[in-house]
């Protein structure tokens, strides 16, 4: 056997470094391959906590880290150049050695424009948590722009399978892998009850609620209506509230900006940029509720038997578990659904995004791609003539 094929994963925030973990250990433990990763956006913004140092303490090599992110400004024009760093950031990566592969994941826009860098380039592009559907976030342009760029293709479900199919590519190379994310969930042990308040001030055994609200990026308008009708109920609540960060998207200063001033208002909320995969994981399991728009309500949550308000369009089109309760942005629904939700807490949901073995998948598959030595090139494989 020659030597093993280097892969470099591109990672972008600390919520996609979190999804990747059984991927990672996947990739390092197989013997034809070497993971190695490319770090960018949100780790090395201070806006969103600098999670770069928590991807260093992992222990997997780096082979290129590059700012791209505006820190003060996320409108149009400054996302639209964040891309442009981005693309350019990998690119001079790249200038001095190339991977075999590069995974990325996803539907952020640092994530599509950092990999556009490795057309040129020709290495070959996998795509994981391709063929869904958020039909209110510009992200789901970024995502099926991902999938058409990327050779190998690891879908969540055989719905989203299907799509990329009907996308034009080829069978041969779509898996259907299951979220990787729920890997880590059914891997990671929970942090005591010590550990945990330690870290975060917080008791785990009193009644918490968990929120992360993220811009509505094709509806611009409709997020601060929606953020507004959420705080109003949350208002209301006698629990502690728990909010994670905002993504660095058009709008997300101000939807922080919001968030920061009600926390101020209220002596029972906690505000926690990043918790950390097991501190995550240990939160869901423990909390009553998650509320927002956060992918992570409805790929992850369920796992965690955790019931989930899920607010407006953001992720409409996303296939969904039971514990989803989706509501709009009136106060009277949100606070309807958040009984509903709570209604749920001790189900056993099954979750629709897979069995948790998502990480051994992916390596083998991409272990046996770059067997074939594959080539940069593409072609659109047809399924025949529609109606």
């Amino acid at each position: 056997m020659g030597a093993p094929s280097t892969v470099w994963v591109l990672t972008t925030s600390r919520a996609d470094f979190g999804i990747y973990r059984s991927v990672l250990s996947a990739l390092d433990s197989h013997p034809a391959l070497t993971p190695e990763l490319i770090v960018t956006g949100m780790h090395m913004s201070a806006r969103h906590g600098v999670s770069l140092p928590a991807v260093e303490q992992s222990g997997y090599d780096i082979a290129g880290r590059f700012s791209c992110l505006e820190e003060d400004d996320d409108s149009p024009h400054a996302v639209a150049h964040s891309m442009a760093r981005a693309t350019e950031g990998l690119a001079n990566v790249l200038q001095t050695r190339c991977p075999d592969l590069l995974l990325t994941l996803g539907d952020r826009f640092e994530m599509l424009s950092a990999a556009l860098a490795a057309i040129p380039f020709r290495v070959p592009v996998a795509h994981i948590h391709g063929g869904e559907e958020t039909e209110g976030a510009i992200d789901n342009v970024f995502r099926h722009m991902l999938t058409k760029m990327a050779h190998l293709h690891f879908p969540a479900t055989p719905t989203a399978a299907r799509r990329i199919r009907q996308m034009g590519e080829p069978a041969a190379h779509i898996v259907t892998s299951g979220a990787p994310a729920l890997d880590s969930i059914s891997a990671t042990p929970n942090l005591t009850a010590d550990e945990f308040e330690t870290r975060f001030g917080f008791p785990l055994d009193e009644p918490f609620l968990m929120v992360t609200y993220h811009p509505v990026t094709l509806q611009t308008d409709t997020s601060m209506r929606e953020l507004k009708a959420l705080l109003s109920v949350l208002q209301e609540r006698p629990e502690r509230i728990v909010f994670s960060g905002t993504n660095a998207d058009t709008g997300g200063i101000e939807v922080q900006a919001n968030i920061d001033r009600f926390a101020a208002r209220h002596s029972n909320i906690v505000q926690i940029e990043s918790f950390g995969a097991t501190a995550y994981y240990t939160a869901m399991r423990h909390a009553q509720a998650m509320l927002g728009n956060s992918s992570s309500g409805i790929i992850e949550a369920a796992s965690a038997g955790l019931p989930v308000v899920n607010i407006g369009d953001r992720q409409a089109g996303r296939e969904r578990s039971a514990n989803i309760v989706d509501t709009y942005g009136r106060i009277e629904n949100i606070r309807a659904a958040l009984t509903e939700a709570l209604s749920r807490r001790g189900t056993d949901f099954r979750n629709v995004y897979g069995d948790g073995k998502a990480g051994t998948v992916i390596a083998d598959a991409i272990a046996a791609y770059l067997s074939d030595s594959p080539t940069a090139g593409k072609a659109f494989a047809d399924i025949g003539v529609f109606a």
